[in-house]
């Protein structure tokens, strides 16, 4: 027993040791990428820069505003005017004998180093969440932790190692700042800094517009907390067991009853949508400020979200709207705008806040994953972020059906993408209908994966609750007899 516990606690030692190194290994990588003497030239890549996220453009923007001129004049720039203040700079900076992009690059890697550490903080809270939610149902013992996975460290490891994210920084797309954004919100709902959380919703709101639907999952982080299995059902399993039996028998019932589900905090709630409003107001005063002389607010709302919206550059991406609009008779695009853009909030943010509110953090994997793939301008960033959150569930989605064969199409459609592209934008050999076919079956893989994660989450509630009706029927009987 000495021997095993020893064995446990060098292993703990090493679980950490272990991480730094990848984590360092990563950050070379990414660094040889970057610096390489070969041009790795990803910025041109549709896959990995979209007319929203591209580096380039935004120093088209920049160098327009030193010139005098609206950094949103002609069709160059639709980015955010902080990110402009902040970026444009650096685009012009040179370090000695290198390019002038590899500045945008480090911050870039900053970037992924402070979202992989924030999704380790994450991954860690989760699972001590997931312990103390399975040990009051008698499903865990203490012998058993052991097979619990690191989710934090695999979830911060999948975001630092998977290709995507990779592609993403060393690509010179803005995704990095975005993604940070984002996983900064769910980290300030998940420990409680609602003032943090609520900076990281309206910076990852102001960067693009599809973030705004984190507002129900972090009003349910911080209304009713971490997530859990739907506590009710097991407490009317639990007291549905035994009607009789004398006292003492329903004292020991109760000692293995859970802990009922803390009332929805709406004072919490509340001081989230006082930092809201309160941060939405200092980013409307600076942008107005940066724009006071190039039309103001009205101009970055129509050059920004307006050109989301309206879905405006028809250049090729991964997603499945450039084509239908580029083949739509022009009478009717206003309409077809309508129902592509009301299609995410009325088919997924409903149906997906009823059945999994018992799981915000689940909940915001999964509206990421849905917007990234019915977004105007896809990349291969927001897979990457959507990924690494899917990760901080390996335990609860290990009995996920198809997971090698959807691994396996993510694969080959990613591969397939540059291919298709080359085929008909520089070979001639193909048309738009060879790159669009990959986009719409790389779509169908994406919407495969959420549903079976979803299914694989909600059975994984489903026998967690007939593990418990099993056990206190079983408690049950050794009671009466």
């Amino acid at each position: 027993m000495k021997e095993e516990k020893k064995d446990d606690g060098v292993m703990a030692e090493e679980k950490p040791y272990m991480f730094w190194i990848w984590t360092l290994a990563s950050t070379i990588f990414r660094l040889f990428l970057i610096f390489s003497p070969e041009n790795i030239n990803l910025s041109s890549r549709p896959e990995v820069s979209t007319p929203h996220t591209s580096l380039r453009r935004l120093a088209e923007g920049y160098w327009l505003k030193q010139s005098s001129l609206s950094p949103y004049a002609g069709s160059m720039y639709h980015g955010s005017p902080l990110l402009l203040s902040i970026l444009g700079p650096l685009t012009v900076q040179r370090i000695e004998g290198q390019s002038s992009h590899h500045l945008c690059s480090l911050v870039f890697v900053i970037a992924d180093l402070l979202s992989a550490l924030l999704l380790r903080a994450i991954g860690q809270k989760l699972q001590k969440s997931y312990r103390m939610n399975l040990r009051p149902l008698g499903v865990l013992r203490s012998s058993q932790d052991r097979g619990i996975l690191p989710c934090g460290d695999i979830a911060a490891l999948v975001y630092l190692w998977n290709p995507f994210t990779i592609l993403s920084c060393v690509g010179l797309s803005t995704s990095p700042i975005e993604n940070l954004a984002v996983i900064v919100s769910l980290y300030g709902a998940v420990t409680r800094r609602v003032p943090l959380a609520a900076f990281g919703l309206i910076m990852a709101t102001h960067l693009s517009l599809y973030s705004a639907p984190l507002v129900f999952p972090l009003i349910f982080l911080l209304g009713y907390g971490l997530d859990a299995p739907p506590i009710k059902k097991f407490l009317q399993t639990r007291h549905g067991g035994v009607e009789t039996g004398s006292t003492s028998d329903v004292s020991k019932q109760e000692k293995l009853t859970p802990t009922t589900q803390l009332p929805f905090s709406w004072r919490t709630v509340l001081h989230f949508v006082f930092w809201v409003l309160v941060w939405s107001s200092y980013v409307l005063v600076l942008c107005s400020l940066s724009l006071k002389q190039y039309g103001g607010l009205e101009e970055m709302f129509k050059r920004t979200y307006g050109f989301i919206l309206r879905i405006e550059d028809l250049s090729p991406n991964i997603g499945v709207f450039w084509y239908f609009f580029a083949e739509a008779f022009e009478f009717s695009r206003n309409y077809l705008l309508i129902i592509f853009n009301l299609y995410i909030l009325l088919t997924s943010i409903p149906s997906l806040m009823f059945r999994l509110k018992h799981r915000p953090c689940f909940l915001a994997f999964a509206y990421l994953a849905f917007t990234s793939i019915l977004k105007s301008y896809p990349s291969v960033g927001d897979a990457a972020l959507y990924l690494s959150l899917w990760a901080l569930f390996v335990n609860e989605l290990t009995d996920m059906e198809y997971s090698f064969f959807i691994f396996c199409g993510y694969i080959g459609f990613s591969l397939l993408s540059p291919v298709m592209h080359n085929f008909w934008i520089w070979r001639g050999t193909g048309n738009a209908n060879f790159y669009f076919g990959n986009a719409m079956g790389y779509a169908c893989f994406q919407f495969m994966f959420v549903e079976k994660s979803v299914n694989a989450m909600l059975n994984h509630d489903q026998a967690l609750k007939k593990a418990t009706a099993e056990m206190t029927k079983n408690l049950a009987i050794t009671v009466i007899f």
